[in-house]
């Protein structure tokens, strides 16, 4: 889309100067091959990339930040030089391949992916951000001539996992390469362009605000859309306004429609949910008014959310597809193109039917018949004949490639994607559809962030197709409108580093730099430049409270004496008092809690608190419990347990009673009777039960603390400053300046365990590999890696350090092919939860061996890394094996799966990061001839049928 045309004549000349002034230069020959205008930030961050400065560009989604690295690209090419264009996900880094392979031409474009090599010595490679910082530790002769990298997705050095590789790249490329960062809008932009100031030099930082498409907001309320917002601007209107990084939640207001519905549901019981979001009431004639959600409001009824076929065809209805409908879940995802195929939803013509099954058929022809059936061909072919598609990573890749290519196309209009679609893969839609706003995280449902949900309406709205895109949130029992319009309008979000030193990292900088450089480069890191400057406010805070403690000092001195020695002695006094009394309170609950687990069913006994105090009888005993909680009725029939809280000293006895053993408590005749025996019981003619008083714990003699505090009271009152007459006024000061004493030595606690926190882990670190011969010391006494340690430089990955000990330990010697393709996947694979099972057999004598040594030595890793207070290795994983085994035995795709419940596309994705490994341990220094070949072979046997037909070729 064009941006504006200048309004007045003073704005035309400055853009026809700005234009003339381009005009014969590198950027000005790029901005000829588009037949758009390019906007403001793309062209200030050219401009700025052309001076030869590097570039952080923050933007929103689908704001055409790509534009930037393409020059990079158009730069590196026109110098003689090279560029890398790093993406976090090979799904990201073939798509950009393709594109740039169409505009550069294939012969000046190569791809990288761990288990892909294609052209890799083009003037432009295209790769995942781990295979540039392998190049980097390797000293690759690849980066000889590179002169940008271009990192996508920059923000991605947030995600806990991976992100410090991001890190790790930026901070190790040469200093003569120019880095692009390209960035979601995040609040911190200008701390992280600072950051990468200190270390890659001059960078500018762009920010913008805008989005080229406005969007707008909607709850869908049953099947109709409603307004989110009751204003006549979107977002990215006001949010321009306001400027970057202001949260402009204040400035919008919620629907009172939307109120209203919420306050008719409320008060009757359902299952919440974190919100959904509204609609806007079309500005021109009401198109997505609907009938207004208060008319769903009228009986005060509950407002189910809407079917899939439903939404979807309220969407077609509308003019609101292409759409896609995010959903938390792979398996909910197939079952929406089910449900809508199940519906009857055509959204294709026979003339888009055939082209699709051309297509299809095209791209899926060297697919194995074998195949077709366990990876779901027919169902998911029929879906995309219908115009739907599911896409998650459980899913074939080249599938995900075909629904890609179909719904860029306009012949897919409905795609039920998991959040994974929002990663940076150039896929936008005029509608984006959220049926939830909370998701599982691995531990417990969570709602998204800001910046989550952020990322995933960022894909509404086509450049140069919508006028504008929707955000459409299903309304479901539990919707909070107003917290989903705090939701919606927020937009600070800050960057965070996740920056820490791994095995790999330390050991491959102790070779290249020694121990001392190490440890100032690591201090260069973003992790550690955001503690710095959060140790920067912290001595602020401090030197302000030091200020304030003088002043308190001074209002609290006493002409008698030294009062701050008498405030000391109120505080032992204080501090003594309150522990005898919490150690009685605690003596007496223990008590208790003893007398309660001596109870016996039949046993009577008097309640005095409670919501039925009186005398009960116990019906069932709890002597196990650490807080034991009998099961009484009470006189009153009431059946219930007893709390330790409701008794004021031990429970006992008073009585027993009989309780046959034909006694039901849920029959009220039975309840009735034992009711009577108890009154009875309690009246005098209940059987005595035994002493029990002696088992319980005796109270200790406090006469130690009484003597303590009898010491510190006759040293108060023999204090001179007891005599004063301003002596309570003092007291007053001085309990503040203990107080605020107290707050300014935990902030410099704080201030001691955040300088050089990245450093001292590394210490950590190497005192660990050194601790296991991993690095040693030279004639000059520095560190340097042992030949374990040269090993272990060439192992990548999150059980680095596991894979070289089981390399050591001999794990993968004594295998053949197949066997060490499975064995690979015990340090490669992870999986989604805990079968809490069995360890299983595995499919031979030499696996099982191996499988225990790796085991063995990973119990032991992981106590040397609580030791050294490290993170912890994940423990090798075995749900994989047997799988990999039958597929490198030349097994059938449906045979490998077969008991198991792992999705085909899982099943590629994790062979192709074995192949990854296998490649890894080929190339690794110092190990028994032959071993190299055996792991070529067993990547030759794994890359096979499905696992080859996904690779992307040239």
């Amino acid at each position: 889309m064009p941006m504006n045309e200048p309004a007045t004549p003073a704005e035309r000349y400055a853009a026809a100067k700005l234009i003339s002034a381009d005009a014969g230069t590198e950027f000005g020959a790029f901005k000829q091959g588009f037949d758009f205008g390019l906007d403001p930030f793309q062209i200030e961050a050219c401009r700025a990339l052309a001076a030869g400065r590097g570039v952080l560009v923050a933007a929103p989604t689908g704001a055409g930040k790509t534009i930037v690295g393409e020059f990079a690209v158009h730069l590196a090419l026109a110098q003689g030089n090279k560029a890398f264009y790093t993406t976090p996900i090979k799904a990201l880094s073939n798509q950009k391949y393709q594109e740039l392979a169409h505009k550069y031409g294939a012969k000046n474009v190569g791809l990288l992916t761990g288990d892909t090599s294609i052209n890799s010595e083009a003037p432009v490679v295209v790769m995942t951000t781990e295979v540039l910082r392998n190049m980097l530790y390797a000293d690759s002769d690849t980066l000889s001539g590179l002169a940008f990298v271009i990192m996508d997705e920059v923000h991605y050095l947030a995600d806990r996992f991976r992100g410090a590789v991001w890190e790790e790249v930026i901070i190790h490329l040469p200093a003569e390469v120019a880095v692009v960062s390209l960035s979601a809008t995040v609040s911190n932009a200008e701390e992280f362009g600072a950051w990468l100031g200190t270390v890659r030099g001059d960078t500018a930082v762009v920010v913008s605000e805008h989005r080229p498409v406005p969007l707008w907001q909607h709850v869908m309320v049953q099947r109709d859309i409603v307004d989110l917002f009751a204003t006549n601007k979107s977002f990215d209107e006001i949010a321009a306004e306001l400027g970057p990084g202001t949260d402009a939640t204040g400035r919008f207001k919620v629907n009172p429609e939307l109120l209203k519905l919420a306050r008719s549901e409320s008060g009757r019981p359902h299952r919440g949910s974190y919100g959904s979001r509204p609609g806007r009431r079309d500005r021109r004639d009401g198109r997505y008014g609907g009938q207004g959600a208060s008319a769903f409001a009228s009986d005060g009824g509950m407002v189910k959310r809407a079917s899939r076929p439903q939404v979807i065809r309220a969407l077609d209805s509308r003019e609101l597809l292409p759409a896609i409908t995010f959903i938390f879940s792979r398996a909910a995802c197939d079952a929406a193109v089910q449900q809508c195929a199940a519906a009857g939803l055509w959204l294709t013509t026979p003339a888009e039917r055939a082209e699709i099954a051309d297509r299809v058929d095209s791209a899926c022809a060297e697919l194995p018949d074998s195949d077709r059936e366990v990876l779901g061909y027919w169902a998911w072919r029929d879906g995309l004949l219908r115009g739907l598609a599911a896409h998650h990573a459980g899913m074939l890749p080249s599938f995900k490639e075909v629904v890609e290519s179909l719904f860029a196309d306009g012949l897919v209009r409905a795609v039920f994607a998991t959040e994974t679609l929002a990663l940076g893969i150039n896929m936008p839609a005029r509608t984006v559809v959220l049926e939830k706003l909370e998701k599982f995280n691995g531990e417990a449902h969570v709602g998204i962030t800001a910046g989550e949900y952020t990322q995933l309406t960022g894909r509404a709205g086509r450049r140069g197709i919508d006028v504008e895109g929707h955000a459409v949130v299903l309304w479901q029992p539990g919707t909070d409108p107003t917290a989903v319009a705090g939701l919606a309008s927020r937009r600070s979000y800050p960057l965070n580093s996740s920056f820490r030193p791994t095995y790999n990292m330390s050991i491959n900088l102790v070779a290249q730099f020694g121990r001392r450089r190490t440890r100032e480069i690591l201090e260069s890191s973003f992790a550690q430049f955001q503690a710095d400057r959060s140790v920067v406010d912290l001595a602020r805070q401090v030197r302000r409270r030091e200020e304030s403690l003088a002043g308190y000092e001074k209002a609290m001195a006493c002409h008698l004496g030294d009062f701050n020695e008498y405030a000391k002695l109120r505080r032992e006094l204080s501090d003594h008092e309150s522990g005898a009394s919490r150690a009685k309170a605690k003596q007496r609950r223990a008590r208790v809690a003893e007398s309660l687990a001596t109870l016996r069913p039949g046993d009577v006994i008097m309640v005095p608190a409670g919501p039925n105090p009186g005398p009960a009888v116990v019906l069932e005993a709890d002597p196990q419990a650490r807080e034991p909680r009998p099961g009484i009725l009470t006189a009153n029939k009431e059946l219930r347990r007893l709390g330790i809280h409701e008794l004021e000293g031990p429970a006992l006895p008073l009585a027993r009673v009989r309780i046959g053993k034909g006694f039901n408590p849920k029959l009220p005749k039975d309840r009735r009777n034992l009711a009577q025996q108890l009154l009875d019981a309690v009246a005098g003619g209940g059987t005595l039960p035994p002493d029990r008083t002696a088992s319980f714990s005796r109270q200790p003699s406090a006469h130690a603390d009484d003597e303590a505090i009898d010491t510190l009271r006759r040293a108060l009152r023999a204090h001179p400053c007891h005599g004063c007459p301003d002596r309570e006024e003092h007291a007053r000061w001085a309990e503040r300046w203990w107080k605020l004493r107290r707050e300014t030595d935990g902030l410099v606690r704080a201030i001691n365990q955040r300088t050089n926190t990245i450093a001292k882990t590394f210490d950590r670190v190497t005192e660990l590999l050194a601790a296991y011969g991993f690095v040693e010391r030279d004639d000059a006494g520095e560190l340097r890696p042992s030949a374990d340690g040269q090993r272990l430089r060439r192992v990548y990955g999150e059980k680095d350090l596991l894979i070289a000990l089981a390399l050591r330990d001999g794990a993968f010697a004594d295998l053949d092919a197949a066997e060490l393709a499975a064995f690979a996947t015990t340090v490669v694979f992870t999986a989604k939860r805990d079968d809490g099972g069995a360890r299983p057999r595995m499919p031979s004598i030499s696996l099982e061996t191996s499988v225990e040594s790796v085991v063995r030595l990973w119990s032991v890793l992981e106590d040397a890394e609580e030791t050294h207070r490290l993170p912890l290795t994940a423990e090798p994983e075995l749900g994989l094996v047997w799988p990999m085994y039958k597929w490198a035995r030349a097994r059938s795709l449906q045979d490998a799966l077969k008991g198991t419940d792992m999705a085909a596309g899982d099943f590629v994705r994790w062979t192709k990061q074995v192949v990854d490994l296998l490649d890894q341990l080929a190339k690794v220094p110092g190990m028994e001839r032959g071993f190299s070949r055996l792991c070529i072979e067993a990547i030759q046997r794994i890359r096979r049928g499905v696992v080859a037909y996904t690779t992307v070729v040239d």
